[in-house]
């Protein structure tokens, strides 16, 4: 695969944030996503916060695992600590990085295949031990990298490109985060820029376990039966040497709608999204509220979006562990290999 980086030239008269650093500083590679994909949106949400927020780039790690999702941390924060893990896995490295060096600003950018499928398990705990870091899945219901098939979180009833109903109920992590013990828990929608950066800023300054799920549209598998433009129909009357995708452009899709009020998103393939945002008396503090909350909308067919739950009082698993509070990775051999006797003192501890 080729990348292309960006200009490292800057205009002299961009605007500095209070760290000196320019907007242009928190970007990274230039996508290679679908034109008006949802995904890029969400990075470019992540770059305004972390601007905003006046972050130094090598302060955060920014970790993920696999699929359209995971590669975007390609496209945000060039100049910060990266690692990109196999399938469903990040949350287990990054729990690991985390236990290593509390110094850094942890976020994990994940996808409802990654997140919700293969690694639902890791997903999970990291959920109850509340892991220390900002956890933002972008959501569109689909495989991309495999041809769009549906993902764990795809609605029941809903339908894929080729007219096939699923059947299968979906996996809400919102309400599995609720469940776990996550004590930020937020939706919200990639093209509504004006909510979803606040919610960054506030899971990246959280210091616990914060969650946001970001529906995200997937541009690309938008074609449904009986399109004379979709890619089936092509395949089957054109006679071609070889097997050629062609990814049409689609503008990006966003929308602007008041607390309390709901809007309903006309999709690139003209199903229609029903979003409700949070209406400004709503208390965010209690748990069990929201679960009942954001379930008696899903009945609706309503998608909530914005911060669900906030515990003001959270722990993360520095504190439950009781570590030291200097980075493990930061410890001489004195404090890492104390000596026989000290070992010996654990060991009678243990009898």
């Amino acid at each position: 695969m080729t990348y292309i980086a960006k200009p490292r030239l800057h205009h002299p008269t961009l605007t500095t944030n209070k760290v000196g650093y320019t907007r242009r500083d928190y970007e990274g590679r230039i996508s290679t996503l679908c034109a008006g994909c949802g995904h890029d949106s969400i990075s470019a949400a992540i770059i305004q916060a972390c601007w905003e927020l006046d972050i130094e780039p090598h302060r955060v790690a920014k970790l993920s695992g696999i699929g359209c999702s995971s590669k975007t941390p390609d496209y945000f924060l060039g100049a910060s600590h990266g690692f990109n893990t196999v399938h469903g896995r990040m949350p287990s490295a990054l729990t690991g990085a985390n236990l290593a060096n509390r110094d850094l600003l942890y976020l994990g950018v994940s996808g409802d295949g990654d997140s919700a499928s293969i690694g639902l398990g890791q997903f999970a705990h990291a959920m109850r031990r509340g892991v220390c870091m900002a956890y933002i899945v972008e959501n569109n219901g689909v495989y991309g990298l495999t041809k769009g098939q549906f993902s764990a979180t795809a609605d029941s009833g809903s339908k894929s490109k080729k007219g096939v109903i699923n059947s299968d109920s979906p996996v809400d992590l919102v309400g599995l985060a609720l469940q776990l013990g996550a004590t930020y828990v937020a939706r919200s929608f990639s093209g509504d820029k004006a909510q979803l950066v606040p919610l960054i800023k506030g899971a990246m300054t959280h210091g616990g376990a914060a969650f946001i799920d970001v529906i995200s549209p997937c541009v690309t598998f938008n074609n449904h039966g009986g399109s004379t433009k979709s890619y089936d129909y092509v395949r089957q009357h054109n006679e071609a040497v070889s097997r050629i995708d062609f990814i049409p452009q689609h503008s990006e899709i966003s929308t602007d709608y008041g607390p309390g009020e709901a809007v309903e998103v006309k999709q690139h393939d003209g199903t229609m999204l029903r979003l409700r945002k949070l209406h400004p008396d709503y208390d965010p503090t209690d748990r069990y509220a929201a679960m009942s909350y954001m379930q008696a909308h899903q009945a609706r067919g309503e998608i909530v979006t914005g911060l669900l739950y906030l515990d003001p009082l959270a722990t993360d698993l520095h504190r439950s562990l009781n570590t030291s509070e200097k980075p493990l990775n930061a410890l001489g051999v004195a404090q890492l290999c104390p000596g026989a006797q000290a070992l010996e003192k654990i060991n009678a501890a243990l009898r």
